[in-house]
């Protein structure tokens, strides 16, 4: 068996308790809780953990599905380098951004969410694992003389036997050759 990559799993979890987050900071903010301030905070903590979890990281083996518009959050992710790319870093940084919303019942569930996730930055970070952005194959042209193919050495399967043969014209009320009756006297006028 293969080697589980966590940062995909940490990827998954911190993108969805980012947006735990945000609905917990809008109900604590619309409610106007006692500390209404921490759901602000939630909120804006939530959307920067959703911006920087949006791009998935390139898996070391086989292909990776690209969520719908990453590669323009990928360019801002690259562009920040090793503070966005080490995983060690964002393990702390959503460690960070959970504990000011722990104390607000709200958003205690994102809370920890992004704990949890923190957790599985960590164990990533450990086994060694790095974020890199999935970047674009080159398409490639298909060679003129390589598109033609080559007609089927081989016939085409026969049907079996049974299928083969046709029942008696006879017993199928038929008649064999000939001239046809016509039950109904036809009159050919013609004017």
């Amino acid at each position: 068996m293969g080697q589980i990559e966590w940062a995909m799993w940490a990827n998954e979890q911190a993108l969805a308790s980012g947006l735990i987050l945000i609905t917990g900071g809008i109900v604590a903010t619309a409610g106007q809780f006692t500390q209404w301030y921490l759901g602000a905070y939630s909120i804006a903590a939530g959307v920067l953990v959703c911006l920087l979890e949006y791009p998935r990281g390139k898996r070391s083996k086989g292909s990776t599905m690209e969520r719908c518009g990453q590669k323009y959050l990928t360019r801002v992710v690259k562009l920040f380098g090793p503070l966005t790319r080490n995983y060690y870093i964002r393990a702390f940084l959503h460690l960070g951004l959970a504990v000011p919303a722990g104390f607000l019942l709200a958003t205690i569930l994102g809370t920890a969410c992004l704990a949890i996730a923190s957790g599985i930055y960590l164990l990533a970070a450990i086994r060694g694992e790095q974020w890199s952005p999935i970047e674009p194959k080159p398409k490639e042209r298909p060679q003129i003389g390589g598109t033609i193919k080559q007609p089927p050495s081989n016939p085409p399967p026969r049907p079996p036997a049974e299928a083969r043969k046709k029942p008696s014209e006879e017993a199928a009320g038929v008649p064999t050759g000939g001239p046809q009756e016509n039950p109904m006297p036809v009159n050919d006028e013609v004017v």
